[in-house]
C-alpha cells in the first residue's frame, strides 16, 4: 500500500510528487482530507459526552452499578 499527498484540480486527483506505478494500473483509491498542522483535533465521542456531564447532588452515586434498579425498578444488587 502506498500513501501519497495530492490535490483535486476540479477534474482529476493530481499527486503532489512523482509515482513509480505501471501505466494503466488499476487502483483502489481512498480519499481522506488532510488535516492542516496546527488545527486542533476534532473532539472524540468521549470528549463530547464529558462536556454534557453535570455535578448534581440528586444523581445517585451508585447509578452505574445499580442501573437496572434505577431503569427497571429491579432490587439493588449487593
Amino acid at each position: 500500500m502506498v500513501a501519497l499527498k495530492g490535490h483535486f484540480d476540479g477534474k482529476v486527483i493530481v499527486p503532489d510528487e512523482p509515482l513509480d506505478l505501471p501505466r494503466n494500473q488499476r487502483l483502489l483509491v481512498h480519499i481522506e482530507p488532510e488535516v492542516p498542522v496546527g488545527d486542533p483535533p476534532s473532539p472524540s465521542a468521549l470528549d463530547r459526552i464529558a462536556e454534557q456531564a453535570v455535578d448534581d447532588p440528586s444523581v445517585p452515586t451508585d447509578l452505574a452499578h445499580q442501573h437496572d434498579h434505577y431503569l427497571y425498578g429491579k432490587p439493588k444488587q449487593p
